[in-house]
């Protein structure tokens, strides 16, 4: 009787444990998204391009701490098109990157289904097209990503939040665009800005006396900007997911891929202000507005506009180093975020990955160390894990620069999951770079001047830098991070300029150990696409 008794105790606990795992489990969002092509007056004109949903730009993604995202992309363009998730780490699910590295791209006139979760973040994100010239056309929105209710933030909550999607416009289609790429042509600067998809007429209204919270996302393809409210200054929050010391700005640069959130309390007479974005380093400068309208108010903004940046480099360099990591602030979990002290750990492996712009074959082609990426008919992801050979050589490049002209190639370097490594990035040419890296986010230890070399690691901040998953490499200089790649799977390290990334500034890094694991990582999904080389098992 005494068994039995504690037979149904044990059996009890249990239900009562599974009952409550299944409560517990966290929120699904469901979204069914249709690609087209459509015509919209942009700059004046009738132009063609990339609808979600019939909206451009598309719909923004709100969501909450670990919430999972089903999202069924439904391809009606004429082309194959992949989209990928700007920030959104993939833990364990480097198959929902959404690059050709890791999928298939999905075929004209079907669909593919992404599942993945926004595991341990927070913060402004977006998406946008990965193949192709797409991301030219449109396709991009926001992705936010709110702290869960239980998780206390470092600043009062605002009344309302924007989002700001910045980027700069071709009057030539996408279709175009990829021509002149083809044939080896550098791309003009662009003809324009936008926000929200608007070049002059976008508005966001809000009360006197209260606080807001803009979400902006540099999603252009080309273009630094910098971003003002006249009248109003910009308190930083956040960027990309860690929340920052709480500096105070007249304006903030905005890199290509970067996103930033601010806070900006509308403290000014009751009358409407101009919100402007102007590119930086280019030659003309080029310049949008917005509005900032006060609820109530019929008075127009007045002229000049808020001055801003346009060559100075070292303004913007210096800016970036008061971009600073707030240490006691919780971010997607209950713990500190100086609780990880970067600056004490052993570096196992360091990179230097050198751009360099050449011609191969005649045609304009750009190069990491050497190598021109090119895509293969097979996923690397896929002929990873099916080992198929002949798709990539593991550890084909250089991994510090070479002086030897450019080649074509599949740029592959190798990792072992839980390594702790320094890139630096050195950038020789007089253009500004940015760079992204996929699953995971960095420490920007340092930026700097001419070349890179060991001793300038006595000038790194090992302290509070900021944690992001997009940095700018400024004209002839170097930008050092440091990662921990706890995240296994293949990851796209590439330039967020996306004409140089296209002509071949990207390379994959391979984060790996040979224990196959649910806990580090998937199994491909049941619904993977498969192509080239790769077939259904």
């Amino acid at each position: 009787m005494r068994q039995a008794s504690i037979l149904c105790f044990c059996v009890g606990i249990m239900a009562l444990l599974i009952d409550t795992r299944v409560q517990a489990e966290d929120p699904y969002r469901y979204y069914t998204w249709t690609v087209t092509y459509g015509t919209r007056t942009v700059l004046d004109i009738p132009q063609t391009v990339i609808l979600i949903n019939g909206q451009f730009p598309g719909p923004n993604i709100e969501c909450v701490t670990n919430d999972n995202i089903i999202v069924n992309v439904i391809n009606k363009l004429n082309e194959p098109f992949l989209i990928t998730w700007n920030g959104i780490k993939q833990r364990r699910t480097t198959w929902q990157d959404g690059v050709l590295g890791t999928n298939c791209p999905i075929p004209p006139g079907s669909s593919w289904t992404y599942k993945f979760q926004t595991k341990d973040q927070i913060g402004t994100y977006n998406y946008f097209p990965s193949t192709a010239m797409h991301r030219a056309a449109g396709g991009f929105g926001g992705f936010n990503i709110a702290s869960r209710s239980v998780i206390s933030i470092p600043y009062p909550i605002p009344v309302a939040e924007f989002t700001l999607l910045i980027s700069d416009w071709y009057k030539k289609g996408h279709q175009a665009l990829k021509q002149n790429l083809d044939q080896g042509k550098a791309l003009p600067v662009p003809d324009a800005l936008l926000i929200n998809g608007l070049s002059k007429v976008a508005s966001f209204t809000g009360e006197k006396g209260k606080t807001y919270k803009f979400r902006i996302s540099n999603v252009g393809i080309s273009t630094s900007i910098n971003f003002r409210i006249q009248g109003h200054t910009l308190t930083l929050v956040e960027v990309e997911g860690s929340h920052t010391m709480q500096e105070v700005y007249e304006s903030l640069d905005v890199h290509v891929g970067q996103s930033v959130t601010v806070l900006v309390k509308l403290n000014s007479a009751v009358k409407n202000y101009f919100i402007v974005a102007s590119s930086r380093f280019t030659k003309p400068i080029l310049t949008t507005t917005a509005l900032l309208r006060y609820a109530g108010s019929s008075t127009p903004p007045s002229l000049p506009l808020p001055i801003g940046p346009t060559y100075h480099v070292h303004w913007s360099m210096k800016q970036a180093r008061t971009i600073r990591l707030n240490l006691t602030a919780n971010a997607a979990r209950p713990n500190p975020q100086g609780s990880f002290h970067y600056g004490t750990i052993n570096v196992v492996k360091t990179f230097v990955f050198a751009n360099t712009a050449g011609k191969i074959n005649g045609k304009l082609r750009y190069a990491v160390n050497g190598i021109s990426y090119v895509d293969p008919s097979t996923p690397l992801k896929l002929a990873d894990w099916y080992n198929i050979p002949g798709v990539f050589s593991l550890n084909s490049m250089k991994t510090t620069p070479v002086n030897t002209p450019a080649v074509l190639g599949t740029s592959v370097v190798g990792t072992e999951l839980h390594d702790f490594v320094e890139i630096v990035f050195q950038n020789n040419e007089n253009t500004i770079q940015s760079w992204h890296l996929s699953g995971t986010s960095f420490y920007v230890a340092g930026y700097g001047d001419n070349v890179w070399n060991p001793s300038m690691r006595k000038r790194y901040n090992l302290l509070d830098a900021v944690s992001r998953h997009t940095v700018q490499v400024y004209p002839t200089a170097w930008t050092a991070i440091y990662v921990s790649l706890d995240n296994k799977g293949m990851w796209n390290l590439r330039s967020a300029i996306w004409p140089r990334r296209y002509l071949g500034q990207q390379l994959y890094v391979r984060v790996w150990n040979n224990e196959r694991s649910l806990f580090t990582e998937t199994d491909p999904p049941p619904n993977v696409l498969f192509c080239g080389l790769a077939k259904r098992p």
